[in-house]
């Protein structure tokens, strides 16, 4: 993901085992964000249509993924870092499930996904 974050990381861990354990749990806790970010999406999408259960419960659950991750990850990364890598993996699902349900990626979406994933490029080096 980002090569200062992985540093950043790397210097607060020891070195073995536990280091690649504790880079494996910040990541899964990036990506348990994401996917609850997406999901909350995808449950607002079908609320736009009718509010359902399934609406609600999706988008509770999503942002109840989102925020303990997110607060578990705020006590080692730094803010700007992690939302970056978090809506970097975000756009991902969001684009990918759009196209899955027919929305279809203009040109403009595409380039809005490219320069969420450019920003995340930039900072990480």
């Amino acid at each position: 993901m980002g090569g200062a974050f992985i540093t950043r990381v790397q210097d607060q861990c020891r070195p073995g085992i536990f280091m690649d354990a504790h880079l494996l749990r910040t990541y899964g806790f990036v990506l348990v964000a994401a996917l609850g970010y997406a999901v909350a999406t995808i449950g607002m999408k079908l609320a736009s249509g009718n509010w359902t259960l399934l609406a609600f419960g999706l988008l509770i659950f999503g942002f109840f993924a989102a925020t303990q991750s997110e607060v578990i990850l705020m006590r080692e990364v730094d803010l700007g870092v992690l939302y970056l890598l978090i809506i970097a993996v975000e756009t991902v699902v969001v684009l990918t499930y759009a196209w899955f349900i027919g929305e279809g990626l203009g040109p403009r979406d595409a380039l809005g996904g490219l320069l969420v994933l450019s920003g995340l490029a930039v900072i990480s080096h």
